[in-house]
């Protein structure tokens, strides 16, 4: 609405518009004139002040709405201040006059209450200008509210909150009054004005002392009285309160008047009183309490409790971390009073909500405020207060003389104290992780001591937490685990006779075992062994002694559940033994059972029940953590036990009869595991038992024996409510930040969840304690579950009859059984519905919807709002599952009747969410009308103002509808925008869920429009405004939920119109709530922010800044200050190191990684890792890096000025305080993000000299010029305590090393920029090698000292030594196999670490090898330096690093093939042998194989390169096999048998194994990131071929030749890769070549053998043999050639007949857009196609041959084809001219193959290369107009056939007459190249064999003479013409030679007068051009050479002819004066073009 943005409102349009549009019309101008005012200069709003008072005087007095009376006050309070503040006391006076006056219609009160808004924001704006009338107005606002109604009484609260911000110390006169008035409204009715009135004492004690002094204990109780009663807003506000005021009388803010015991910790207990007080009293004063506690009736309510605990966080979080941490003794004994206090854990409820509250208060205080240093400090102390503890403990029941009863009063009021203690210091010990360990060797605290020591205590819940706290510790330190399980085994078995012992090391070995699942390293294998032993004996030794019979029963079950959780590697050795226990546990048979019942005792049924149930739950586990053990056969042995088992249950109230309640407990935990099991199973395998099962679930859910216990519906409805409908039911059930303690509140009577609840869920694979139900409560749950599995798989008319039953057992029942059962049926109703809703199961028939649909709408009409939320999405799945439009359509007209008839608010409510909740799962609404039908009633009943709850649930309901209907109710969008606006602009701020269910609507309609809302019409606008209006107001609202609500409207609004978000006003907001004390609030803001980095990463950092500058300085928070030094990206940093919410946590780190993405590379580079550097320096732990002292000695001589500095960690006086190990990995992750981001961008990053270069000219930054910080945090990481911190360091180590190894040090030429850093990476490296160094930190190490030592940056062998010997440490280490009997983690750690230094060694020898080989190439110049080394030590080179590696390589080679043999055996051989391998067992075969997998190529490499080293010679001092000692292996059992084996066997085997594993992993489909171990296996084939053994093995075998060829083949279709394909060819070229040798050497032997004589009778050798046939599949010819034809084929199309009309635009369409590599490919190709015919027979060289050509001369065709732009011979190209001679080389050697001579082929060869030949002067025609021909390729080709194939084939006519046709033609040609280059061809025809050279001699003799006498009349103009005369000398020359002698002399008389015609005399030579100069020169010389050749010729010449006499002695006189004037003048460079004619000549000649 443009109109009414100015600074005036427009009158004239606002009077135009309807009443509910001048509203936002009115609310936009409000908006607008907030943001303008500041912006606009005093001097313009003063003449405009008038009028605009006198407008929004005139909006004061029209009744505005609760958002805009706000905005208007604002407004108001703006306008004073920055125009003239004089007036305002009058307007102060005319809204006191408004207060006063007695208008009582409904349009006054919105005029009072904006009065009231504007008289707080008056004064907190202008504060002491207004101070004079303050005393009035105060009184004239207390008056008002005597007779207020609620929303005045908040509103009233909200302003005095403000005056009294404004007046600051000016108003104490009237503390007393407003701190009356607030005592009453703290405890209001109305829950808003509860936390108005405590936000308004909150700002009173900021200047009133008397709050948190004289006053304390009276504010203290009335705040427990607010608490009672309240909601969590209520208990968040009050909290606050409360807990300011202590931490104020804790340490006061200013001088105040002294209390008694002054402060201190005097205060401190006595603060902590005042709360016991409240905690255990509640609210009531103590005569009340007293008479309660002598009735017996006291019990303080639950939401008392948690506000206290709220409070007391607040109390400790305001006083902060240092307060907490020097007072955390004191504090922490105070809080154990507390948890101890028998008035606190009355009843076993009591107990648990006592101990979560006291959890609670440690958890959110030492958690969140103390860094790791404090944290291990407050671990100790707790760990001496569970000592101190323990010691009273053991003292009173030692002590005999003490009474039994105090003691045992004592034991339950210490057990509560303890499982606070131990589980909170699991918690911090997790949190510590590794950095923890420090704790465990503190010999003061004895931590393991003392926590193993509360195992025996005599309370279950002390012995399970101490259990928990030692599963926290083996998860933290894995190293600890196997120690820890060893010592609590050993100690069960030595004190098997104590119940307490049993019970207590039992829950401690399970906890242990269960923590292996979060320990990658595992434990012992073996481990898995001693459990189930220790289990098998406790159970068989359970009925030997009845005292202890439970617990041992109970224990023993317990550690077979726990072993359950290691794992399928580790159950299925023990399966069949677990199936034995579980058959003994239970009767054989029914009869057996039945005979049972009639036994026994009660103590009997307790110990089989507690046997069964824990049998049960081992089974529950076996299926939950190995599923695939389960197999028919193992369930089918399971059947007996489970019929039994059901049977069972129907006896149970039979032997409750008999034996009273004592086994009733049992008896609920026995049918809980039998459900929960059930649940788990596929229903067919126990339908024998459904009826039973029906009958029992039924009674459970419905039957008189369960009605009486406590129905705890807030456990049970949830998970079967949709989620969007939860809000609905109130923010209980929202995720805060007080969830723990939250959701005690809705607990059942029975109690809260905790782990003495069930010991069984210690094996769950949860971090957080685990906290189970009551077995009642869960029981309840579990039915519910198992109802659903079962019910569709019963008999349909049963079906009906129990739906029918369920029916009338509600409608019989009355009150709060009624919902009781109500409650139970409906969730098990919505459990089937739901689970066969998702695997679209179907109900039965037709009626069973009656009874289903009457029990669901009766639940509508309910009370509780949960059930009416659990009833309208079993609607819905009912619609679902029936999947009948009729049957919906029906339910929703039975939906508008009773809205129509209902007039209680629950019915209308549970009705209208129903209506919209029905189409859920049907695909939406599809019919308008219907549409418009549910929409119409849904606004009506949205706007009926008297029911909130009807007005939230009808409009959350029409969000359901919108969102149904998507693009139908976008004709209804606009009535909805209006309804919602209205409604947002008129509810009353009290009723924050209506404000929630209006956000939801606007969120809904927002993401119906969608992209829509980017439109420019009027009417589209529109809507967006009021988007924006509704956002506005939402911010603007005091509840968080809302505001949440508001902010994810506005990032929805930005996804589909981005322009139309205001980012300037977004992020600011954003900020300002990023630390709010509601989780809700938090993940809006993070999730919200994490979308707008995407795009605008840049702009939302800018804003960030921006919000903090403008801040009041009063408000500015820890957060803000933060922003202000890092910006948003260190606040981000600071919240993630806070949360321990994981989604938010994972929201915030996504988020700082797309901030990286967009802005680490664009100019904010140094900022980034300035960050990480600042975030990875903050840590408070100020001891230095672990091996600083012992760097000394070794870095003493090459110490430069960063190695000291690294001695010391960073001072971390950075902005960031004591940052966990957590967010530092974090850190470290982004910084290789950085160097992984700027690998694609600036190339300067990666290059010093540009990047310096670069920075002169601009600003920028670059990587490279950061390089030392990197190192630095690389090496403050990797020398940490966290190991995990060391791996995050270790890595960077790495991602550091492979990027810079190879930049140069522009400086120091030679060097490379990281060798200054060498000492820090050997630093870095060390502590990893360590003896207690983690397995997986060596492994790391080892892969960061092979890339350092790989990467060639250190170039002197001394310092290599230094990273060589940790290498070398560690080999030693895997020599010597591991001690089994200290083995600490599971032998897969062995493998991991052994492979990992075996893969490091290996990449080590590759890169010694590789490069020695290169520098064999050129010879190494002497040592420049003289020194006395040797000479390998100064090399930097291959040769000097393969002798460090050389002293190993013999043990280095055996443990290579030992590798690679277990690697063939893990990947080849299915039956696996029982003992192992060489570096893996038996039992970790699964867990080893992943290691093999990634470290097997480089090995394999390696290997190859070793054996190609030795030749596969072995040398005989060595054993033939050499395997790892002390390790019982296979190959170690192999070796006797393999000692007798020839080294020829043991060579096949070595070759075998290479073969076998490249051609397994070749053959097996990759995926694209293993393109590093497909060339490793490349290079290792290649490198075995190098070698002639393999070679001959390899020419051997044809089947296995043939194979990898096959295997070479799919490799070059499935890879895009250049380097993989040449190294294909290669290989093939190397197969082609051993089978050349095989072919050769039998031809050859049988040559020796079969004698001269008996030639023709020689056995065919090559294949084909007589027949010239080649078997696809097992021909080597055929493959090698289907390879060949591929790489042509896809490089050249046009090769193909059936490709050749496709375009050649594509890659590969034309020989000229091929790249170099392609080239290489193609030439390649064609050399391996032209030695194809010498491995045939001559019938199979007959065979390929026309393949062979067709292919050749089609390359020849494509290249010689040239188009018309590109002028350029193909021999001029880099790549094409590799490809010509490729073609032209592989002619010749396919003319002169030995099969063109043999006499069985020799007629068809001759054959078949005429019919090239043909082919090949057909070139000549293009049939293209755009082409032109290469004639010089063409003429090279013609010639190598002339030369190469003999006269049979180019003799021939009339071949023989298009030969010459085509000499003659170029001979004439236009061309000067072509006809120097004919000439040059002609020359060596002329000197070949007679046979050829004489036809041709006979045949261009003539035009020859011709060409030359030409010269003599127009002498040659440039070199290219000069060349072609000298050419054609030398081909008349050629021919001159080629004559017989007879007829020589005739043509030397021919030849002679024409060199004398090219001769200048005195007079022209010198004015002649350079180039008949050059002729001259040229001629004379070869006059002067042939002369004397020819004397006799030459004389007579002479002598016949004086002109040419004459002639030539002009040019010798003329030559001779030019010489002398040379010699003259000196010059050198006069012959230069003499001298270079012959150097044209030297073109590549291929004859």
């Amino acid at each position: 609405m443009e109109r009414a943005h100015s600074l005036l409102l427009n009158e004239e349009v606002c009077t135009q518009l309807g009443e509910h549009q001048r509203t936002q019309f009115i609310f936009e101008w409000l908006t607008h004139l907030k943001k303008l005012l500041p912006a606009t200069d005093r001097a313009d709003i003063k003449p405009n002040q008038r009028h605009l008072v006198e407008q929004l005087s005139g909006i004061l007095t029209g009744s505005p709405g609760p958002p805009t009376r706000w905005l208007l006050a604002h407004c108001l309070a703006l306008l004073f201040r920055l125009g003239d503040p004089v007036p305002a006391s009058l307007f102060v006076e005319r809204c006191n006059d408004i207060i006063r006056s007695k208008d009582d219609s409904p349009s006054g009160l919105p005029s009072r209450l904006a009065a009231i808004a504007c008289l707080g924001t008056l004064y907190e704006q202008l504060g002491r200008m207004l101070v004079g009338s303050f005393k009035d107005t105060l009184a004239n606002l207390l008056k008002a509210m005597k007779s207020a109604e609620s929303q005045g009484r908040y509103e009233i609260m909200l302003s005095l909150e403000k005056i009294l911000r404004g007046l600051g110390a000016n108003a104490v006169p009237c503390h007393r009054d407003i701190y009356k008035v607030a005592r009453t409204c703290l405890t209001d009715r109305s829950m808003a004005v509860r936390c108005a009135a405590s936000k308004c004492l909150l700002e009173l004690q900021r200047e009133a002392t008397f709050l948190w002094t004289s006053e304390l204990e009276n504010v203290a109780t009335l705040c427990f009285r607010a608490f009672e009663g309240s909601n969590y807003n209520v208990r968040v506000s009050v909290a606050t309160l409360l807990g300011t005021l202590l931490a104020a009388a804790v340490q006061p803010r200013q001088l105040a008047a002294p209390r008694q015991g002054g402060k201190g910790s005097g205060s401190l207990e006595e603060v902590m009183d005042l709360l016991s007080g409240g905690f255990l009293r509640g609210g009531t004063g103590f005569l009340r309490a007293s008479g309660d506690m002598l009735k017996g009736t006291s019990s303080v309510s639950k939401d008392i409790r948690i506000g206290v605990t709220q409070a007391c966080v607040v109390f400790v979080s305001t006083l902060g971390g240092s307060w907490l941490e020097s007072s955390f003794p004191v504090f922490l004994s105070l809080l154990m009073e507390l948890a101890s206090h028998g008035r606190a854990t009355q009843t076993p409820g009591d107990a648990v909500l006592t101990r979560r509250c006291v959890s609670f208060i440690l958890r959110s205080t030492l958690g969140s405020l103390l860094g790791e240093k404090a944290q291990t400090v407050a671990a100790k102390q707790l760990c001496l207060t569970v000592a101190s503890q323990k010691r009273a403990i053991d003292a009173a029941l030692t002590d005999g003389n003490v009474e039994t009863r105090v003691s045992s009063a004592d034991v339950s009021a210490s057990q509560h104290s303890l499982a606070c203690c131990l589980l909170e210091l699991g918690g911090l010990i997790q949190g510590l992780g590794s950095t923890a360990a420090p704790l465990l060797t503190d010999s003061s605290t004895a931590l393991l001591d003392t926590v193993i020591s509360v195992l025996l205590h005599p309370a279950s819940s002390a012995r399970l937490a101490a259990a928990w706290c030692l599963r926290c510790v083996a998860m933290a330190m894995p190293s600890q685990c196997s120690l820890l399980l060893d010592r609590c085994a050993d100690r069960l078995v030595a004190l098997k006779s104590s119940p307490e012992a049993v019970a207590g090391y039992g829950a401690a070995v399970a906890a242990l075992v269960a923590a292996v699942q979060h320990c990658p390293l595992g434990i012992p294998h073996t481990k898995g062994q001693v459990v189930l032993d220790l289990a098998e004996d406790l159970l068989r030794s359970a009925s030997q002694n009845s005292r202890i019979s439970l617990q041992r029963t109970q224990a023993g079950w317990l550690l077979i559940s726990s072993l359950i959780t290691l794992g399928p590697a580790v159950v299925e050795h023990h399966l069949s033994r677990l199936l034995l226990l579980w058959r003994c546990v239970f009767p054989a048979s029914l009869r057996e059972q039945e005979s049972e019942l009639r036994r026994g005792d009660y103590f009997t049924w307790q110990v089989t029940l507690e046997g069964r149930a824990g049998a049960l739950s081992a089974m529950k586990n076996l299926l939950l953590h190995c599923r695939d053990l389960v197999t028919d056969d193992v369930i089918s042995r399971l059947l007996t036990p489970l019929a039994c088992a059901v049977a069972l249950l129907t006896k149970l109230p039979a032997l409750i009869r008999s034996y009273s309640s004592s086994i009733r407990s049992w008896s609920i935990i026995y049918r809980l595991r039998v459900y929960e099991l059930l649940a788990l199973l596929p229903p067919h395998t126990y339908q024998e038992s459904f009826g039973l099962l029906m009958n029992q679930l039924v009674s459970d859910l419905s039957g008189q024996d369960n009605l009486n216990q406590p129905c705890s519906e807030l456990t049970l409805l949830p998970p079967l409510c949709h989620h969007d409908d939860l809000p609905l039911v109130g923010p209980a059930l929202h995720d805060t930040d007080h969830r723990y303690i939250e959701e005690q509140l809705h607990g059942s009577n029975v109690g809260g969840g905790s782990l003495d609840n069930d010991p069984f869920t210690l094996c769950q694979s949860s971090n957080e304690a685990p906290a189970p139900l009551p077995p009642p409560v869960a029981l309840t749950a579990a039915a519910v579950h198992l109802f659903g599995a079962v019910f569709p798989n019963i008999i349909s008319p049963q079906r009906v009859k129990i739906l029918e039953q369920f029916v009338e057992t509600v409608n019989h029942l009355k009150g709060q059984r009624q919902q009781t059962v109500q409650t139970h049926v409906c969730a098990a109703l919505c459990s089937l519905l739901k689970q066969q809703g998702s695997i679209r199961g179907s109900l039965g028939p037709e009626e069973i919807r009656s009874p289903a649909l009457s029990l669901l709408s009766g639940a509508l009409e309910s009370l509780s709002p949960l059930l009416r939320c659990l009833a309208a999405e079993g609607l819905a799945r009912l619609a679902q599952v029936v999947g009948d439009p009729g049957f919906t359509v029906s339910v929703s007209l039975l939906c508008f009747d009773r809205l129509k008839t209902a007039r209680d608010a629950a019915s209308r409510s549970g009705y209208a969410l129903a209506l919209g909740a029905l189409y859920r799962y049907t695909g939406g609404i599809s019919s308008p009308q219907h549409l418009s039908t549910c929409l119409g009633i849904l606004f009506t009943l949205s706007q009926d103002s008297t029911s909130p709850e009807v007005q939230s649930w009808s409009l959350h309901s029409l969000s359901l509808v919108v969102d149904l209907s998507s693009g139908l109710c976008r004709a209804h969008a606009e009535p909805s925008f209006t309804l919602v606006i209205r409604l947002l602009l008129s509810a009353p701020p009290t009723h924050p869920d209506v404000h929630h269910s209006l956000g939801r609507c606007l969120h809904a309609l927002i993401t119906c429009l969608g992209p829509d809302l980017q439109g420019e019409g009027a009417a589209v606008s529109s809507l967006r405004s009021s988007c924006l209006v509704g956002c506005e107001v939402m911010q603007a609202s005091p509840d968080c939920l809302v505001q949440a609500r508001a902010i994810s409207c506005l990032q929805q609004l930005h996804m589909f119109s981005p322009p139309h978000v205001n980012l300037a006003n977004l992020v600011p907001a954003l900020c300002a709530h990023l630390c709010s004390s509601y989780l809700c609030l938090r993940r809006a803001v993070v999730a919200c922010l994490r979308q707008l980095v995407q795009r605008e990463a840049l702009e939302v950092s800018e804003h960030a800044v921006t919000l903090v500058k403008e801040l009041p300085r009063r408000d500015n928070t820890q957060l803000d200050v933060t922003i202000k030094e890092v910006g948003l990206e260190g606040a981000l940093f600071i919240l993630l190191d806070r949360e321990s919410d994981s989604g938010l946590r994972g929201d915030i780190q996504e988020t700082l990684v797309h901030m990286i993405a967009s802005s680490a590379t664009n100019g904010k580079l140094g900022h980034w890792l300035k960050l990480c550097k600042d975030v990875l320096s903050a840590t408070t732990d100020c001891r230095a890096p672990m091996e600083a002292s012992q760097e000394d000695e070794e870095v003493d001589f090459s110490r430069d000025d960063d190695s000291s500095a690294f001695k010391a960690r960073s001072d971390s006086g950075g902005p960031f305080t004591a940052l966990r190990w957590a967010t530092r990995r974090f850190a470290m992750e982004c910084v290789c993000r950085i160097i992984d981001q700027c690998e694609t961008a600036d190339p300067a990053h990666f290059d010093i000299a540009l990047a310096q270069e670069r920075r002169l000219q601009v600003s920028t930054d670059f990587l490279v010029l950061h390089l030392g910080d990197l190192v630095r945090m690389a090496f403050m990481a990797a020398t940490d305590h966290s190991d995990q911190l060391r791996l995050a360091g270790l890595q960077t180590l790495l991602v550091i090393i492979r990027h810079f190894s190879a930049i140069p040090e522009p400086e120091f030429p030679g060097h490379v920029i990281l060798e200054q850093y060498q000492a820090n990476v050997g630093a870095a490296l060390r502590p990893a090698f360590a003896a207690d160094a983690l397995p997986d930190v060596t492994a790391k190490a080892c892969q960061v000292c092979s890339a350092w030592i790989a990467s060639g940056v250190v170039s002197d062998l001394r310092d290599l030594r230094r990273v060589h010997q940790l290498l070398a440490s560690s080999l030693a280490k895997v020599q010597s196999g591991t001690d089994t009997s200290n083995q600490v983690y599971n032998e897969a750690t062995a493998t991991m670490e052994t492979l990992a230094v075996l893969k490091a060694w290996a990449e080590v020898y590759i890169v010694a090898v590789t490069r020695s080989s290169q520098k064999e190439g050129p010879g190494r110049s002497a040592d420049p330096l003289g020194s006395s080394l040797t000479r390998d030590s100064s090399e930097s080179g291959g040769a000097g690093l393969l002798t460090l590696v050389q002293s190993d390589l013999l043990t280095l080679s055996r443990l290579w093939l030992a590798a690679l043999q277990d690697y063939a055996l893990l990947t080849l051989v299915s039956q696996l042998s029982a003992t192992g391998g060489s570096f893996y067992t038996a039992e970790t075969v699964n867990q080893a194989r992943v290691y093999y997998l990634s470290s097997w190529a480089p090995i394999l490499h390696a290997t190859s390169l070793w054996l190609h080293s030795t030749g596969f010679v072995m040398s005989d001092d060595t054993p033939v096999n050499l395997s790892r000692p002390a390790t019982p292996t296979s190959m170690g059992q192999t070796s006797s048998v393999e000692r007798h084996k020839s080294p020829e066997d043991i060579n096949s085997d070595r070759l075998h194994l290479i073969l076998g594993i490249s051609v397994e992993f070749l053959c097996s489909p990759h995926s694209e990131d293993q393109m590093e171990n497909i060339t490793s296996c490349l290079r290792a084939l290649q490198a075995l071929l190098d070698v002639s053994w393999p070679r001959a093995r390899i020419g051997n075998d044809q089947a296995l030749s043939v194979e990898l060829l096959s295997v070479l083949h799919r490799l070059m279709v499935t890879r895009e890769s250049a380097s993989v394909h040449l190294a294909v060819l290669d290989l093939l070229r190397q197969i082609v070549t051993a089978a050349q040798e095989h072919v050769r050497e039998k031809r050859h032997s049988a040559e020796v053998d079969d004698g001269a004589a008996e030639k023709e009778t020689l056995p065919e050798f090559g294949e084909g043999r007589d027949t010239g046939g080649l078997i696809p599949g097992r021909s080597l010819v055929f493959g090698a050639l289907e390879l060949c034809l591929c790489v042509l084929v896809r490089k050249l199309p046009q090769l193909s007949p059936k490709l050749a009309g496709t375009s050649p635009t594509g890659p590969g369409g034309s020989v000229w857009s091929l790249t170099d590599a392609d080239c290489g490919l193609v030439a390649s190709a064609l050399c391996v196609l032209s030695e194809l015919p010498s491995i045939c027979s001559p019938e199979g060289s007959v065979s390929i041959l026309p393949t062979v050509l067709y292919l050749l001369l089609g390359v020849i065709r494509e290249l010689i084809h040239q188009p018309s732009t590109h002028t350029a011979a193909a021999g001029d190209g880099t790549g094409l001219s590799v490809v010509v001679q490729a073609s032209v080389q592989a002619l010749k050697s396919i003319l002169t193959s030995p099969m063109s001579r043999q006499e069985k082929s020799r007629g068809s060869w001759n054959l078949l290369l005429r019919s090239a030949l043909n082919t090949l002067l057909g070139l000549w025609e293009t049939g293209d107009p755009g082409y032109v021909v290469d004639q010089i390729s063409l003429l090279t080709a013609l010639t190598v056939f002339l030369l190469s194939a003999g006269p049979d084939v180019c003799i021939v006519e009339p071949l023989h007459t298009h030969c010459l046709q085509r000499f003659t033609a170029s001979m004439d040609s236009k061309d000067p190249v072509v006809v120097s280059r004919c000439f040059q061809l002609l020359t060596s025809v002329f000197q070949a064999q007679p046979s050829v050279a004489v036809p041709y001699i006979q045949a261009v003799g003539p035009p020859l003479v011709r060409f030359l006498q030409k010269v003599e009349r127009s002498r040659p103009q440039s070199p290219e013409e000069l060349l072609g005369v000298l050419e054609a000398v030398r081909a008349m020359e050629a021919l001159v030679q080629a004559a017989n002698e007879s007829q020589r002399p005739q043509l030397v008389a021919i030849f002679l007068p024409l060199l004398i015609s090219f001769l200048l005399d005195e007079n022209t030579l010198g004015s002649a051009p350079a180039v008949s100069r050059s002729l001259h020169e040229a001629a004379l010389k070869d006059l002067m050479r042939l002369g004397p050749q020819h004397s006799a010729v030459f004389r007579s010449l002479i002598a016949s002819s004086p002109h040419l006499k004459s002639r030539l002695e002009a040019a010798i006189k003329g030559n001779q004066e030019s010489l002398n004037t040379k010699a003259s003048s000196n010059n050198p460079n006069a012959r230069s073009t003499a001298k270079s004619s012959p150097s044209i000549t030297l073109k590549t000649n291929f004859l």
